[in-house]
C-alpha cells in the first residue's frame, strides 16, 4: 500500500473512530450519565469519566468555565474519588492539556489509538509447543479461571488486578465481552479481552499482556488473531485498541493503523489535612 493510500485509509478510520467510539459508546455500564454542553460525564462506581465528540469550538475563558464546572460536578459527588478527562491528539484547541493541568488534573502516559479491519487480524498463527488458547468467561463459574488470569495480568503489567473486578465486568457485560487466555502446563501466560461496542460494527481488544518469560514467542499476536476470528463470527467489522509502545508494533504488523493518540488527564480527590 502506498503511503498516500495508507494516509487516506487512516483518515477514513479516524472518521469511524470519532463517529462510532466516542460519547454514548463510552458510557456503557455507567451508573449515571449527565451532559454539559459538548461533554458527556459518566460515573462508574467511584470513578468518573468525561468524553465528547468535539468541544464545539470552545476556547479561552468559556473552556475554562466548562472544565471548572466539571471539577465541581465530581467534587460534590462524595463517592467519586477520581475522574478521567480523555483527550485525543487530533482534538482542538491545542492548549486544552495546559488548561486541564491548570485546573488540577495531571496527564498519564499517552497511548496510540489503533483501528482496522478485523479480517486483517483473523489469521492462523503457530503457537509454541504446549501452549493453547481458551475462552474462560462463559463457564457456569468463571471465577477460578479469572483469578488465575488476574494473577497473570499482575505479572505481565506489574500492577495489581482484582479477580472480583474482572468477574463483575463479565457479569455486567456478559453478551458483549469475551475473556481469552493462553495457557501452558496449566498456567495462564497471556490474557486478553474482546469487548463489543453496542450499536456499532466495532469491538475493542483490551487487557492483552504476556508474562515476562513467555514474551517474544508470538503468543500475544496469536491471542489477538483468535479474538479477531471471534469478533468476525459476531458480525464485527472493525477492531480497535488504545495501545502502549509495547503492543502498538504488534497490532501494526497485524494490520491495524494508528489514527490518533489519547492521553488521560486525571483529577484525584484530595483528602483534607488534619
Amino acid at each position: 500500500m502506498l503511503p498516500s493510500d495508507q494516509d487516506q485509509q487512516a483518515r477514513r478510520l479516524l472518521s469511524v473512530y470519532d463517529t462510532e467510539l466516542r460519547e454514548a459508546a463510552e458510557m456503557t455500564g455507567a451508573t449515571t450519565v449527565t451532559r454539559d454542553g459538548p461533554l458527556w460525564r459518566g460515573t462508574f462506581g467511584d470513578r468518573g469519566f468525561v468524553t465528547y465528540r468535539d468541544l464545539g469550538g470552545l476556547t479561552g475563558p468559556a473552556l475554562d468555565h466548562l472544565i471548572a464546572r466539571t471539577v465541581t460536578y465530581y467534587a460534590t459527588q462524595t463517592p467519586v474519588t477520581s475522574f478521567e478527562w480523555k483527550t485525543r491528539g487530533h482534538d482542538a484547541p491545542a492548549d486544552l492539556p495546559d488548561r486541564l493541568v491548570a485546573h488540577g488534573l495531571h496527564a498519564e502516559e499517552p497511548e496510540t489509538v489503533m483501528l482496522g479491519e478485523a479480517a486483517l487480524l483473523a489469521v492462523d498463527l503457530p503457537l509454541p509447543g504446549g501452549v493453547h488458547l481458551r475462552r474462560i468467561d462463559h463457564q457456569p463459574d468463571p471465577l477460578p479461571d479469572l483469578m488465575r488470569a488476574a494473577a497473570a495480568q499482575e505479572r505481565a503489567f506489574g500492577t495489581p488486578f482484582s479477580a472480583a473486578d474482572l468477574a463483575l465486568r463479565v457479569q455486567q457485560h456478559r453478551d458483549l465481552l469475551e475473556f481469552w487466555v493462553a495457557e501452558a502446563h496449566g498456567e495462564v501466560i497471556c490474557t486478553g479481552r474482546l469487548e463489543v461496542v453496542p450499536g456499532t460494527a466495532v469491538a475493542g481488544i483490551w487487557g492483552g499482556g504476556t508474562v515476562p518469560e513467555w514474551r517474544g514467542r508470538g503468543i500475544y499476536r496469536a491471542l489477538v488473531a483468535q479474538r479477531a476470528r471471534s469478533a468476525l463470527a459476531r458480525g464485527v467489522r472493525y477492531l480497535h485498541s488504545d495501545s502502549t509502545a509495547a503492543s502498538r508494533p504488534i497490532l501494526h504488523r497485524s494490520g491495524l493503523l494508528p489514527v490518533t493518540t489519547t492521553t488521560p488527564f486525571i483529577w484525584t480527590r484530595q483528602e483534607p489535612r488534619r
